[in-house]
């Protein structure tokens, strides 16, 4: 279960119109934060932000699933998370408690600096030289808004 403040951020971004990835970000967020506490570890990077977009969708945020250069098995669970998140229901303590064991076992540098920017990188590598336009160009305007804060 996400924790309140989470839930709370991401509804404020939803009120102020901002995309259903960016609400889930938070969720993204929770999740580093949590493996960084020691809460529970990951097995890479990717999967402590699939861990985060699987809540985030379960808690109602309108993300559609992944499109190409996902498996149909990926596609699959994201429906399954959307639908889950449509009509709230009680976890099953017992596959909660085995998930929560497994993670334990996992260590804790998925969500380290390095693995995060190496993520990133390796994400932007598989962009189109269109899309990374794009995204510098939306990072751009983002550090010149934070600049006059």
């Amino acid at each position: 279960m996400p924790e309140r403040e989470t839930l709370e951020r991401a509804k404020k971004d939803a009120r102020e119109g901002k995309s259903p990835s960016t609400q889930a970000g938070e969720f993204v967020r929770e999740e580093l934060h949590h493996v960084r506490e020691g809460k529970h570890g990951v097995r890479s990077t990717k999967q402590a932000i699939a861990i985060g977009l699987s809540k985030a969708r379960r808690a109602g945020v309108d993300l559609p699933p992944p499109g190409e250069g996902h498996t149909e098995a990926q596609r699959e669970q994201a429906e399954r998370d959307l639908a889950a998140g449509a009509t709230p229901h009680e976890p099953s303590p017992r596959r909660s408690r085995a998930v929560s064991k497994a993670l334990k076992r996992e260590g804790r540098s998925g969500a380290s600096r390095n693995a995060l920017s190496k993520q990133a990188k390796q994400a932007a590598r598989g962009r189109s030289p269109q899309a990374q336009s794009r995204q510098a160009k939306c990072a751009a305007q983002t550090r010149r808004r934070r600049s006059t804060r």
